[in-house]
Parts: structure tokens; C-alpha cells; sequence
């Protein structure tokens, strides 16, 4: 078995190597001077089960063209079964028409990854789950319920009953109720209107959360609105205090400031997109790692061994 790191996180990819008490593949992940991706594999892969890891975040298209072009000189390289393992899949929240003449572009990109010769695929935590058939090879979509249930153990152990597992829209409620069954914890699903394109507008919440420690659920925080505002309209309802918890921090701009800003006590991110400084150092925002889970999933595809035992 090979690691091979993509330059979108080198931290998370370094983890999950020393899970694994591997070193990562030696290899060259460069621009030429037009900012072309160029790639060169410094060791013989040939006949080697190769696991490719690169989140495509920001900047989404560069860090994307880097893992279609490490596939391909795997495959040139005859590597025997090369594995994208894509902690965050970029372009996953347009997974379909949402107007005339738009495109499914999350489609595209599976076609991409397949095309260049992936001969799997593992991620977590998909923004919609029936991505996972847009690939033509064996996908597995990773749930990070078990990390996150961990650490709200750990964080909030001693008043789990006064717990409130809230999604912050509706399409979230199937990955927030997983995690309350898990905790033991009741839900509450926030109603919300999305007036266009990162703006949204709470109109109910459903569910008492009166003098409950509520954690809002969800798999993406981007500009945060949609987070802040939740946050707000639990307060006002009575919640005690409310923290979130999100897969994927995408954090773009002004996220770091409404969340410092906001009633949040805190929002917690897994590390799938590697956070700049800026991020870092804000004071309400964590990370907790999916090291060890991506890489136990890595071991167990490796071995031929069952990945859904994880979620178990």
C-alpha cells in the first residue's frame, strides 16, 4: 500500500499516515511558472494499491486539477488499484438543476475522477447522499457521526440530558436525527426560507428548546449565515446556549467574523479542509481530526475488510 498527498492538506494527509505508521510516497505536486500542475512520482508504485488523498477546497479547481493529474501518472505508473480519497468533495452542493439551463456539476467531477482513472473513491460526508451514485466505481462516503458524538461526550458529558441535537434546515434532519439517536439526545429541526444565493431567514423552529444546550448539526458552514442565524432564533426561543458542530469548514469570508460576532459558544469543524491562520486563531472555532477515521477506513479497504462496521 502507498499514501500519496496532494498539496490541499498536507496536515490532515500527514495524520493519517502516522495512523497508518506509513510514510507518505515521495513525490514532486509543483506549478510551472503559468501555474500549470505538474507531477512526478519519486518512488516505483508499479503493482501498489495507492490511496491519493486531496480535499478539493479552496482553491477548488487548482486543488482538483492536482488530484486528476496525480491519478493519471499513477495509472502511467501501473499503479494495480489507486483510491481518491477526497475528505472534502468540492462542488458536491451542485448536485442538481436548480433552473433552467444549470449545470450538475458534481456529476462532472465524478466523471473527471473516474476518467482519469480512479478505481475507487472515499470521502465524507457528501452534502447530499445520491452523489455517491453520480461514480460508476465503488464510493465510500464516510460518517463522521462517531468523532462528533465523541467529543460532545467529552465536552458536554455531565449535562447530556439537558442536550438538544438541532438541524439547522430540513435537509439536514436524516444526519441530525443519526447523531441524537447515537447521544440519547431529543431534535429540533429550524425552519428556514433562503431568500437567494448564502442568505437565508429562520421562520420556525420546531421543537421545545427551552432550557436546553442545544448543538446545531450540519455538513457544511460556509459564509455561516445560515448558522448565526439559527444560533440567534434558538436563543431567542430559550435555548441556554447553543455551539455547532460542522464536517466541513469552509469558512469563506466574513464566516469568521459573524461567528465571532455571534451568540455561539462555539463552532466545531473536523480537519477534511486544512484552516488558515486566520481561522485558527479565532477563538469560537475548533477543529477536531478525521485522521484516524479516514485512515481506519484506508487500512480496511486495503485489507478487503468491511467499512460500514465503523458506523456500527
Amino acid at each position: 500500500m502507498k499514501l500519496l498527498a496532494g498539496n490541499s492538506n498536507r496536515t490532515l494527509a500527514e495524520a493519517i499516515a502516522q495512523y497508518l505508521d506509513m510514510p507518505l510516497t515521495k513525490a514532486q505536486v509543483r506549478r510551472f511558472a503559468d501555474n500549470e500542475v505538474f507531477v512526478t512520482i519519486d518512488e516505483n508504485v508499479r503493482g501498489e494499491d495507492v490511496f491519493v488523498i486531496q480535499s478539493t477546497s479552496y482553491p477548488a479547481n487548482d486543488n482538483l486539477m492536482e488530484l486528476l493529474i496525480c491519478i493519471d501518472a499513477l495509472k502511467r505508473a501501473s499503479g494495480r488499484r489507486i483510491t481518491a480519497v477526497v475528505p472534502y468533495f468540492g462542488y458536491a452542493r451542485q448536485d442538481r438543476k436548480t433552473g433552467g439551463r444549470t449545470p450538475i456539476s458534481a456529476k462532472l467531477v465524478a466523471n473527471l475522477i473516474t476518467r482519469a482513472g480512479a478505481d475507487r473513491v472515499l470521502t465524507m460526508d457528501l452534502h447530499a447522499g445520491q452523489i455517491q451514485g453520480f461514480f460508476d466505481i465503488p464510493t465510500d462516503n464516510l460518517l463522521p457521526a462517531p468523532l462528533i458524538a465523541q467529543d460532545i461526550r467529552d465536552q458536554h458529558g455531565r449535562k447530556s440530558s439537558e442536550l438538544m441535537i438541532v438541524s439547522p434546515d430540513v435537509g439536514g434532519v436524516v444526519r441530525a436525527r443519526a447523531l441524537a439517536n447515537r447521544l440519547g439526545a431529543d431534535l429540533a429541526i429550524v425552519d428556514k426560507r433562503r431568500s437567494g444565493p448564502g442568505k437565508s431567514e429562520v421562520m420556525n423552529i420546531i421543537g421545545d428548546v427551552s432550557g436546553r444546550s442545544c448543538i446545531l448539526f450540519d455538513d457544511i458552514v460556509d459564509s455561516a449565515g445560515t448558522l448565526c442565524n439559527a444560533a440567534k432564533a434558538l436563543t431567542d426561543a430559550g435555548a441556554t446556549e447553543v455551539s455547532a458542530y460542522v464536517t466541513h469548514g469552509v469558512l469563506s469570508d466574513p464566516a469568521v467574523q459573524r461567528i465571532t460576532d455571534s451568540v455561539m459558544r462555539e463552532v466545531v469543524t473536523t480537519d477534511s479542509i486544512e484552516g488558515p491562520d486566520h481561522v485558527l486563531k479565532c477563538p469560537k472555532i475548533r477543529q477536531v481530526s478525521c485522521a484516524s477515521l479516514i485512515g481506519e477506513a484506508i487500512r480496511r479497504i486495503a485489507n478487503e475488510e468491511s467499512v460500514s462496521k465503523l458506523f456500527d
